[in-house]
C-alpha cells in the first residue's frame, strides 16, 4: 500500500474525531492547550489501536479468507465509508461543558468519545491484514493524523467554527469508499 493510499485513510479516519473534537471545542469560552492536547492524545492513541486490533484479528483468519480478502476489504471501508456519510447528514446535539451537562474533556466521556470514534479504525485494521499490509506505518500515521486533527478540531471549534464539522465527516466517509474501490479495482486490473 502506498504511502498516499495510508494519508487518505488517516484523513478519513480522523473525520469523526475532528467533527467531535470541534463540537468539543465550541463548549470553551477560550481555548484550555490542556485539553486540546488531551482530546487529541486520546483520539490518535484510540486510532492508532483499533487497526492493531483489528489487524491482529484478521490475521487468525487469514487462512480462511485469503481467496476473497479484495472483496472483504472493499467491503469493510464501504461500510464504514457509508456509516460516515450517513452519520455526517444526521442532527446532532451539540454538548458542553455547563454545570448540567457532561464535559467531553472528562477523562471518562473522553475515553468514551475516543472509543466511538476509533471503531472505524479496527474494521480497517481487518482490512489491511487481509492485504497483507505491515501494520506499523498505517497505525504511526493514522494516529498522528488524528493527533493533529484533534487538535485542529478543538482550536476551530473554540472559535466558533462549526460550519465544516458534517461536511468534513461525509468527505472521510467518500475517501473510505473510493480507497476500497480502488482496491478492488486494483485486484482485478494487476
Amino acid at each position: 500500500m502506498e504511502l498516499s493510499e495510508i494519508l487518505l485513510i488517516a484523513l478519513g479516519l480522523s473525520m469523526d474525531a475532528f467533527a467531535v473534537a470541534l463540537a468539543s471545542g465550541a463548549t470553551m469560552k477560550r481555548l484550555h492547550i490542556p485539553n486540546a492536547l488531551k482530546m487529541g492524545f486520546f483520539f490518535g492513541g484510540f486510532q492508532a489501536l483499533m487497526p492493531v486490533l483489528g489487524w491482529a484479528a484478521g490475521r487468525g483468519m487469514a487462512d480462511f479468507i485469503s481467496g476473497w480478502a479484495h472483496w472483504l476489504a472493499f467491503i469493510l471501508l464501504s461500510a464504514v465509508g457509508a456509516k460516515m456519510i450517513y452519520e455526517a447528514g444526521q442532527l446532532k446535539e451539540e454538548e458542553d461543558c455547563g454545570e448540567t451537562r457532561t464535559c467531553p474533556f472528562d477523562t471518562g466521556t473522553l475515553t468514551v468519545l475516543a472509543l466511538a470514534t476509533s471503531m472505524d479504525a479496527l474494521a480497517v485494521g481487518l482490512s489491511f491484514s487481509l492485504l497483507r499490509v505491515s501494520i506499523i506505518t498505517p497505525v504511526l500515521i493514522i494516529g498522528l493524523v488524528t493527533f493533529l486533527m484533534a487538535l485542529a478540531g478543538v482550536r476551530i471549534g473554540s472559535g466558533g467554527g462549526h460550519f465544516f464539522e458534517h461536511k468534513m465527516e461525509a468527505v472521510g466517509g467518500f475517501v473510505l469508499i473510493a480507497i476500497g474501490l480502488k482496491l478492488l479495482l486494483g485486484h482485478f486490473t494487476g
